[in-house]
């Protein structure tokens, strides 16, 4: 029996892991019990009692929370280097405020500061500087909820707070001087963000403390009652990218522990493939134009493949039998599209129980190898830089030298040349998501090479792009450059112009390095 009002099905949107693919919107979420509800012992002839979540108050409990995301390009791409790994470990403390018949306030402590005896060099911990500069961004170490009775947040308190330290950052440049010209118009697309968290402040949550979702998709806000190794079904409807894809959502009671008083549950999700394969056209046609002569050489069946995508979704929780607290969670999402495959691991333990789910090698390997993804840590709020991915961090010093430049407040950072790309074409072509013109640059094939290895080098720091010796784009390397062209934006129409001309003569080239 499956009846409106408890455990709680994950829904795609602001919680989910693979953010890169579809937008970030907070869809209502879909309740479903897994079992009538009874007060029978935990262990009855009618099954087993997963308590409702009922946990003190005024008690903190930290928590070990580890994650990696693989991104596997090896179809595309026969060369070392084609599959990444990035993970990071940090320790997050969360305290019940308060509780009542409604729900809960909840407080979030949080830190981007590598837990001590954390397995392996500290250098493979590439996920942890990122997240050091979301908390600098968002300006806060703290966050405090309003949450369901299982734990899964509905209300952020001190938004506004928030969101002004936001604007202010984004307002002002490098010492608080307000940027003009190219860096205003860069700027503009931190505002696009700025006003979806202004519509949905939930989003901050999603970004901070996304353990608290996943947590509460083990929590239910009553009992339910479950047999063992029986599977429970639900039948739920996802939207991405304005496409309603179905999902069938498995629960599922693995197993309890009488000494610990524990249950294990676990969570499996299958979404329909063609419904999922329409979301995801826009991002396979984005990949097949990055490999336009790969393309070509495909067979049928590799084709079609290329044009299909898939997402799977599995979890398993540890659950207390005495307060119906999530104190152990894992999760692993796998999504297909473009030929390319990423999958995201997360595992969340109480610091005060025994670890007990098995564990992916992306989360316990000591030597993992991993690219250089040494980034700059953005300054302290003080300072006032800006802060998201369009913005500078800093006035470019008179002396320096792009030869040399490493991550400032590290300079064991490894230092990346600049490369020079020879221009096969360009041409104005107009942005498929606004109206801006921009210039599509192709390189040789050679040059492609050589730029798809500087850009994996050079995850996480700030670049420039210059032409003729001139500094056109100052873009942050979030993501390697597989293909063999990119695009420049943020120029007027008479400037890209202007630059299409120049890259148009025998020999063109362009010169890419780290911001000085």
């Amino acid at each position: 029996m499956l009846a409106a009002g408890s455990r709680k099905v994950p829904q795609p949107s602001m919680f989910r892991g693979l953010a890169s693919m579809t937008s970030l919107y907070w869809k209502s979420f879909v309740w479903f019990c897994l079992g009538v509800t009874l007060s029978h012992p935990a262990w009855s002839d009618d099954g087993i009692t997963i308590p409702g979540y009922e946990p003190a108050t005024g008690v903190e409990h930290g928590y070990s929370v580890q994650k990696a995301i693989e991104t596997d390009m090896s179809f595309w791409f026969d060369k070392p280097g084609a599959s990444v790994t990035v993970r990071g470990a940090f320790r997050q403390r969360m305290t019940v405020l308060s509780r009542d018949e409604n729900g809960m306030r909840v407080r979030w402590s949080l830190s981007a500061d590598l837990p001590a005896g954390t397995a392996g060099s500290p250098d493979s911990y590439q996920m942890n500087l990122p997240y050091r500069n979301s908390l600098t961004a968002y300006g806060t170490p703290t966050l405090e909820l309003e949450t369901d009775l299982n734990g899964s947040p509905n209300t952020l308190f001190g938004a506004d707070r928030i969101l002004a330290h936001m604007r202010e950052m984004a307002a002002n440049g490098p010492g608080g001087v307000a940027e003009t010209g190219a860096s205003a118009t860069r700027a503009s697309g931190v505002y696009d963000i700025l006003s979806k968290i202004e519509q949905n402040p939930l989003l901050i949550a999603a970004a901070l403390v996304p353990e608290a979702q996943l947590l509460a998709m083990g929590q239910s806000d009553q009992d339910d009652v479950m047999q063992i190794g029986q599977p429970l079904e639900v039948s739920q409807t996802e939207d991405y990218s304005g496409v309603d894809v179905p999902v069938v959502s498995t629960w599922t009671l693995e197993s309890t522990d009488a000494v610990s008083r524990t249950a294990t549950l676990s969570l499996s999700e299958e979404f329909d493939a063609a419904a999922f394969s329409q979301s995801q056209q826009l991002a396979i046609t984005k990949m097949m134009a990055a490999f336009p002569d790969r393309v070509k050489s495909l067979a049928a069946d590799q084709l079609a493949s290329v044009k299909r995508a898939s997402k799977t979704r599995s979890a398993k929780f540890v659950v207390s039998l005495d307060d119906g607290s999530a104190v152990e969670a894992t999760e692993t999402i796998s999504m297909t599209t473009g030929g390319a495959t990423f999958r995201t691991y997360t595992h969340i333990l109480r610091e005060d129980m025994p670890a007990r789910l098995p564990l992916p090698t992306a989360l316990t390997a000591t030597d993992l190898p991993t690219p250089d993804l040494r980034g700059e840590p953005l300054p302290s709020a003080t300072t006032r830089p800006g802060i998201l991915d369009e913005l500078s961090t800093k006035p470019v010093p008179p002396t320096a030298s792009p030869d040399t430049t490493v991550a400032a407040g590290n300079v064991e950072a490894k230092a990346i040349a600049p490369v020079s790309l020879k221009v096969q074409s360009a041409e104005v072509v107009r942005s498929p998501v606004s109206s801006d013109q921009g210039l599509n640059i192709v390189l040789t094939p050679e040059s492609a090479a050589t730029f798809r290895d500087f850009t994996q080098a050079a995850l996480g720091r700030q670049t420039q792009v210059l032409i003729n010796d001139k500094v056109v784009m100052e873009p942050w390397m979030r993501e390697p450059i597989m293909g063999d062209h990119f695009v420049l934006g943020g120029t007027d129409g008479k400037e890209v112009e202007a630059l299409a001309e120049q890259l148009r003569i025998p020999e063109a080239s362009i010169v890419v390095r780290l911001r000085p």
